[in-house]
């Protein structure tokens, strides 16, 4: 579990940035303004943050559901660590907003976030998460 100061920071790329239109897959239609936030193999191992195949799906707080703002204050919400490199991996490869993929995508357009900008993610608890853009 994630502790209280606990830190990484995350360089963005263009799929981040535009998840719902810079994608290898038909398997659905373009969706502008869609992002995610990267989480690296080895902090979500450290930092024990998981996805859907850990809690059989179910949502817990400080697993694989965080309350999340912004330094800023533009941001507000749920993010969901999700997804995963290999089927049935544990642990999570990135936060998206919790059932909403567009709501960092919304934060992005804001900060005029580009490719190359850093973003430090800070955990103020187990269960919060501060997003800053460096």
């Amino acid at each position: 579990m994630a502790n209280t100061g606990d830190t990484f920071t995350v360089e963005l790329n263009q799929a981040q940035l535009e998840w719902g239109t810079f994608r290898f897959t038909g398997s659905r239609g373009l969706r502008y303004k869609e992002g995610y936030l990267k989480i690296p193999r080895h902090i979500a191992r450290s930092l024990q943050l998981f996805n859907g195949n850990y809690t059989h799906r179910t949502d817990i707080l400080g697993k694989n559901i965080f309350n999340a703002t912004s330094s800023d204050g533009l941001f507000t919400g749920i993010l969901r660590s999700e997804g995963c490199s290999n089927a049935g991996d544990p642990y999570a490869k990135q936060f998206a907003g919790d059932k909403n993929l567009m709501a960092l995508g919304y934060w992005y357009s804001q900060i005029n976030a580009q490719v190359g900008d850093s973003v430090r993610v800070t955990f103020t608890s187990p269960v919060d998460i501060m997003l800053e853009k460096l």
